[in-house]
């Protein structure tokens, strides 16, 4: 077991507590983050590279077809090994976004496509359910579960907020754990149930889920009601029946106390590892234990911690994730030092493998993430801060030369990205720059300037404009100019086609009747005259 010191490369604000990495085709992935360091990443999932000590992230992108895919937080995440003919996959449900939004949707994360230099292309599908349908949480888990020939997935636990009826003014942004029900649903009907036993007393949060089979084993989790960790170890056994599915619970003696614990699996046999976690509020669970399903049962063994920096024994949070193959990416907080630019330390926990494979088969659903949020600022989807293009014009925009993923082929997020060439008075200065409008995040808003050799981009702030119109600037597709090519930012817009007026002809009056005309010969009119003089 070893302990990587990482350093991260235009990266740190990016990786907080609650967001997740997953492996999908042999790639590293992050979503779930606070923010997204480009508008060329209008996806905000990213690709995790380790290199020579360094941690860097790069945008991956999404099919035109997919679904918008919000960052979720402490999400329940399951990975779905092939199977019928069916490509490695991920299940998505619930989470917190960082507006303090609870999601109830159900996401399918796939592979779409390989593209040049190995450019990675996903495909995100919201799922729908129908029956009794499981509501919106965070800090569940998912599992798969095979019996008789059938596949489900198994959800449980979590917590939300309080029902409408029972919140108040003083509790309305309180939480409380979600009932004790577990659902089951079938993803190629869509069909969910939940089920009650009576095993299962109180709620969980933030616990683990091993499945192997038909059975789901529970490890450990957080209890609002008590506010407490029970060593609690449930096994949960589901046979897929014909009619309906039969259910049962057991309570088994050998649990641990912990919550928010990581995860991984260093081997393809049914064996894991689990380092962090929290024992009490404030106490961090410093040991980590092997964890072994077979067709006995579970079994726990100690394993002996790596050793720990003075920063990770210290502080009082950590969080982070699988890397795959035996690998933890574990991140602990500065703590506010101020000759500590970044935001959190990084470092790579490698546990030796036994075969060096990959994952081959089983399931892994489970918590990963602290409970501990920070303040989030509002407009932090990427709609509000992606300006000057649309993502369509994004596509093929990568690498074109070569089929193979060449480093070097990447640009240099230090003398570009945010940073390049701005306005002739740019006042902003990367290293001392504070946040201007609410909708930034990590970095300044930006716009495009579509005149000049190529175009370039300007900081909105040097542009003088008003936060209502950097807002309305951002929406649709148009052209800006910048205060060296034409003042104030417009809109290059058509000019209006030139519509001659109708010439409207007044309607006939339809009853209106002409008086008759009577024709009198002259000699008529004379006679006439001298009778009636």
């Amino acid at each position: 077991m070893t302990l990587q010191p990482l350093t991260p490369v235009n990266c740190t604000g990016l990786l907080q507590p609650g967001c997740s990495l997953l492996q999908l085709d042999g790639e590293i992935l992050l979503f779930g983050q606070k923010g997204w360091p480009k508008r060329s990443c209008p996806t905000g999932v990213f690709g995790v590279r380790f290199k020579q000590g360094e941690i860097k992230l790069r945008a991956i992108s999404f099919s035109s077809d997919s679904n918008y895919l919000p960052p979720l937080r402490c999400p329940a995440v399951c990975r779905l090994d092939p199977y019928d003919g069916l490509p490695e996959s991920y299940l998505i449900h619930g989470g917190r976004t960082p507006n303090n939004e609870i999601s109830s949707s159900l996401y399918l994360l796939t592979m779409d496509s390989r593209g040049c230099n190995r450019k990675l292309t996903l495909c995100c599908k919201e799922k729908e359910l129908v029956g009794e349908v499981p509501g919106a949480r965070y800090g569940h888990t998912m599992s798969m579960v095979q019996s008789r020939g059938k596949t489900a997935c198994v959800l449980f636990g979590g917590r939300s907020y309080m029902p409408a009826g029972e919140r108040t003014t003083e509790s309305w942004n309180s939480v409380v754990d979600c009932p004790p029900q577990v659902f089951l649903f079938d993803l190629e009907f869509g069909c969910s149930s939940a089920h009650t036993l009576p095993e299962l007393g109180d709620g969980q949060s933030f616990h683990l889920a091993l499945a192997r089979e038909d059975c789901v084993y529970l490890i450990g989790g957080h209890s609002l009601a008590s506010d407490s960790r029970p060593p609690r170890l449930l096994r949960l056994r589901v046979e897929l029946l014909q009619g309906s599915p039969l259910l049962s619970c057991e309570a088994l003696h050998t649990g641990i106390s912990i919550s928010s614990a990581i995860i991984t699996r260093p081997g393809p046999a049914h064996r894991y590892i689990i380092l962090g976690g929290y024992q009490s509020d404030s106490q961090k669970r410093m040991e980590c234990s092997t964890v072994i399903l077979d067709e006995t049962g579970i079994h726990f063994e100690t394993l002996v911690p790596p050793e720990w920096t003075q920063d990770i024994l210290h502080s009082r949070t950590w969080f982070g994730g699988s890397a795959g193959e035996g690998s933890i990416l574990l991140a602990v907080p500065t703590e506010g030092r101020p000759s500590q630019p970044d935001v959190h330390y990084f470092y790579m926990v490698s546990f030796q493998t036994e075969g060096g494979g990959k994952e081959e088969e089983g399931t892994l659903g489970c918590s990963q993430e602290s409970t501990d949020y920070d303040d989030s600022t509002p407009l932090e989807d990427s709609e509000e801060l992606y300006f000057g293009r649309e993502p369509h014009e994004l596509e093929g925009s990568s690498d074109e030369e070569g089929d193979t993923y060449n480093e070097e082929d990447e640009e240099d997020e230090s003398k570009t990205g945010y940073w390049i060439k701005c306005c002739l008075g740019c006042q902003v200065n990367p290293n001392t720059w504070e946040p201007y409008y609410s909708t930034e995040l990590h970095r300044p808003a930006m716009i495009f300037c579509s005149r000049g050799e190529g175009g370039h981009w300007v900081h909105a702030q040097c542009m003088e404009l008003s936060e209502t119109l950097l807002v309305r600037l951002s929406q649709g597709s148009k052209k800006y100019f910048c205060l060296d090519h034409g003042g104030l930012p417009y809109q290059e817009m058509t000019p209006p086609r030139q519509v001659m007026p109708l010439k409207r002809t007044p309607m006939k009056v339809k009853d209106r009747r002409t008086p008759p005309t009577i024709k009198i010969s002259p000699a008529k009119k004379s006679f006439l005259r001298r009778l009636f003089d």
